[in-house]
C-alpha cells in the first residue's frame, strides 16, 4: 500500500469527493448550472482517481515473482498515471465542452441560494481534504524544498496528485462561484459558460503537469540528490574501499531504491575479506538509506585509459584473457558482487576521460 501518510491523504480526498459530487449534482438538478455540472463531474472522476490509487497501492504490495523479480512497486506511478488521463479526459475535456455549449446556448439559472449554499459547502469540505493532503505532506517534504519542488521532485505518486487535485478543486469552486453570481448579477447566463469552460482548462493544465511527472516516474528516476550523496558516503567509509569509480541508482518503487556501484578495494585482500568487506557496504549503505534494498557492487581497478586487445597476451583465447578475480569474490560475497562485464572501462558508458575524477554523488 502506499505510505500511511500518503493513504490517509487518499483517504480524505475520497470521503470529500464522494459527499461533494453528490451535494453538486443535486445542485445542478435544483439550479441548471453548467459549472455546477461540471464541478459535479470533476468531484465524480476525483473520486475514482482515489479509488485508483487506493488500487495502485495495494497491487503494489505484491511479492516478487519469476517475471517480476524486483516487484510491482511502479504499478504506484502507472496508477497515478492512468488518474493523470482520466483527469483529463473525463473532468478537463468534458468540462471544456460543456463550457462552450453553454456559451454558445446559455440557459438562466434558477435557485441561486441553493447553488451558493452548495458551493460553500463543497468548499469547506474541499479544504478540510486539502488541509489533510498538507499536513501529510509535510512530513515528508524537505524543509528547504517550495511546493513546487516537492511535487516535481517527490517519490511518493499519490501525495502529488491529491495535493493538485484538491487544490484544482478549490480553486474551480471558486470558480464556479464567481461565474453563478456574475451571471446572477448581469443576468447574462454566458458566464456560467465561461466560469465552465475556465474549470475545464485547469483540470486540462492540473491533468497535463501530473503526466509529465508520472511519466518520469515510470521510466524511472534516479535517488534525490541527498540519498545518493549518503549511499557515496556510506560507500567511502569502509576502510576496504579505496574509491568509489561509478554509481548509479533508480527508483524501482516509491519505498524501493536501486543501487548499482563499481568500487576499487584496497589490494591484497582475500576473497572471504571480500565477502566481509561488501557485507559491511551494504549493511552501511541500507542503514544510512534504508529504500536502497537492493544492491550491486562491482569490484574493480581503476583505470584513466582504456587498455587495447594488445596488451592481452596473443595466445590466450578471448575468453581466458584477463580473468577478473572478482568473479570468485561473487560466490563469496553471497551473490552481491557482479563479474566486470565491461573491464577495462572506468566507467559503464562513460568516456574514458571522465574517469580520472570518478564522480561523486
Amino acid at each position: 500500500m502506499a505510505a500511511g501518510g500518503s493513504t490517509r491523504a487518499v483517504i480524505a480526498a475520497l470521503l470529500a469527493n464522494v459527499g461533494i459530487a453528490i451535494a453538486k449534482f443535486i445542485g445542478f438538478a435544483i439550479t441548471g448550472a453548467t459549472s455546477m455540472l461540471a464541478e459535479a463531474v470533476h468531484s465524480v472522476a476525483d473520486s475514482g482517481n482515489q479509488v485508483l490509487l487506493l488500487f495502485g497501492g495495494k497491487r503494489a504490495q505484491r511479492a516478487p515473482t519469476p517475471e517480476h523479480p524486483f516487484g510491482y512497486g511502479r504499478e504506484r506511478y502507472f496508477w497515478s498515471f492512468v488518474v493523470s488521463l482520466i483527469l483529463f479526459s473525463l473532468g478537463g475535456m468534458f468540462a471544456t465542452y460543456e463550457g462552450i455549449l453553454k456559451i454558445q446556448d446559455p440557459h438562466e439559472l434558477e435557485s441561486l441560494n441553493v447553488a451558493v449554499t452548495i458551493l460553500v459547502a463543497a468548499m469547506i469540505m474541499e479544504g478540510l481534504s486539502f488541509r489533510t493532503a498538507v499536513r501529510e505532506a509535510d512530513h515528508v517534504k524537505d524543509r528547504q524544498l517550495g511546493w513546487w519542488s516537492f511535487i516535481r521532485r517527490t517519490k511518493q505518486p499519490e501525495l502529488p496528485v491529491v495535493l493538485l487535485e484538491d487544490l484544482g478543486a478549490l480553486i474551480g469552486l471558486v470558480t464556479a462561484l464567481t461565474a453563478i453570481l456574475v451571471s446572477h448579477f448581469t443576468h447574462n447566463a454566458v458566464w456560467d459558460g465561461v466560469g465552465t469552460l475556465l474549470i475545464g482548462l485547469l483540470l486540462i493544465t492540473i491533468a497535463v503537469v501530473l503526466a509529465v511527472e508520472m511519466k518520469g516516474l515510470l521510466i524511472g528516476e534516479a535517488a534525490t540528490q541527498v540519498d545518493q550523496e549518503k549511499i557515496a558516503a556510506a560507500i567511502e567509509v569502509e576502510p576496504s574501499v579505496q574509491r568509489l569509480i561509478h554509481m548509479r541508482t533508480e527508483h524501482i518503487g516509491p519505498d524501493e531504491l536501486l543501487v548499482g556501484a563499481k568500487i576499487e578495494l584496497v589490494d591484497g585482500l582475500s576473497v572471504p575479506e571480500v565477502a566481509e568487506a561488501v557485507n559491511r557496504i551494504e549493511a552501511n549503505v541500507r542503514r544510512n538509506v534504508p529504500t536502497a534494498r537492493v544492491l550491486y557492487l562491482e569490484p574493480d581497478i581503476f583505470r584513466t585509459q582504456v587498455p587495447s586487445d594488445d596488451d592481452q597476451p596473443a595466445h590466450l583465447e578471448p575468453a581466458e584473457r584477463d580473468e577478473p578475480a572478482e568473479a570468485v569474490a561473487a560466490d563469496a560475497a553471497g551473490g552481491e558482487v557482479e563479474p566486470d562485464a565491461d573491464r577495462g572501462q572506468a566507467a559503464a558508458g562513460d568516456d574514458p576521460e571522465q574517469a580520472s575524477a570518478p564522480p561523486r554523488h
